[in-house]
């Protein structure tokens, strides 16, 4: 998952670069910040709890990667990682990350992490480093036509809108109303965000700008990945519900594996393109694939 700064945006992004002209981002002081107990075991904390009252799953991903990443040299970076959920997270306990230096290469390395509460793995993950080398085959899909982020209403904004609506169903009002009461440390500006009349005919696809809140910096190339990794499960599951709102009542929803691949480096506080799409549903299952190429602009 990488990117790059959007077009238009030049000024916002640019202070970015400039930590006085914005505060440090809380996922690298707070969320990402793990604190160490010993060679390769860190405990972290939380700073965002869903609705649900269970750990936001993004917050693990990003935190067991933050773990994995402290055990690898300075040259190597993370290229792909491949996890599974295996029980809720308890927001009352810290979470404790055991890392595992399965192999050491001189071009790539493996990392296996498991993190504990309770005495139990809640979540299990392994991720792939790979020294930065040059590479004369390149190619990737073309960028989508989608309007910039400076043109678009940032999430707040679009959800007072759509409160502001007097034909909004009452379903729709109460849902709304607990996410505007969420304070995420992300911005998202979501890309041909639906009128009220279309919430019940959406195709399970959508497209939104994401970025960090807060100001990060240009060289720590394995926090931005990190970031990028806990931004990787936010709004994700609800794509696949997108075409089914209006037929059923969904009670309980788990992401229970979640693969991430890491092509170039990016800033995860500039703005990046997340476009995700369910292709199936169905027997209590759902396939959910999300792309976030390398931009040029």
């Amino acid at each position: 998952m990488s990117a790059t700064g959007a077009p238009g945006d030049a000024q916002g992004d640019n202070d970015r670069d400039d930590p006085s002209g914005d505060l440090r981002s809380v996922l690298v002081t707070s969320v990402l910040n793990l604190e160490p107990l010993d060679e390769d075991l860190f405990r972290g904390r939380h700073y965002w709890v869903p609705t649900t009252q269970r750990l936001f799953g993004g917050q693990i991903v990003g935190q067991a990667l933050v773990a994995a990443a402290k055990s690898v040299c300075e040259d190597v970076h993370v290229h792909s990682l491949h996890c599974y959920f295996v029980r809720a997270g308890d927001p009352k306990v810290p979470v404790l990350y055991h890392v595992e230096r399965t192999r050491t290469g001189a071009s790539f390395s493996v990392r296996s992490v498991k993190a504990v509460q309770h005495g139990q793995a809640i979540f299990i993950c392994q991720a792939s480093f790979q020294q930065t080398q040059p590479s004369p085959l390149q190619h990737q899909f073309s960028m989508p036509t989608v309007p910039p982020p400076e043109e678009l209403l940032d999430h707040e904004a679009l959800i007072d809108q759509y409160l502001r609506d007097p034909n909004l169903q009452e379903k729709y009002r109460v849902g709304l109303n607990r996410i505007a009461a969420q304070e995420v440390p992300i911005e998202i500006k979501l890309v041909n965000p639906p009128t009220p009349s279309q919430l019940q005919t959406l195709e399970p696809k959508q497209m939104f700008w994401v970025r960090a809140r807060g100001y990060i910096g240009e060289g720590d190339i394995k926090m931005h990945c990190c970031v990028a990794a806990y931004i990787s499960d936010y709004a994700f599951l609800g794509t696949a519900l997108l075409p089914h709102q209006s037929k059923y009542k969904v009670n309980f929803m788990v992401s229970l594996d979640h693969s991430m691949w890491f092509h170039a480096p990016f800033r995860a506080d500039h703005w990046m393109l997340y476009e995700c799409e369910s292709p199936w549903a169905g027997k209590g299952k759902i396939s959910l694939w999300s792309y976030d190429l390398p931009r040029t602009y």
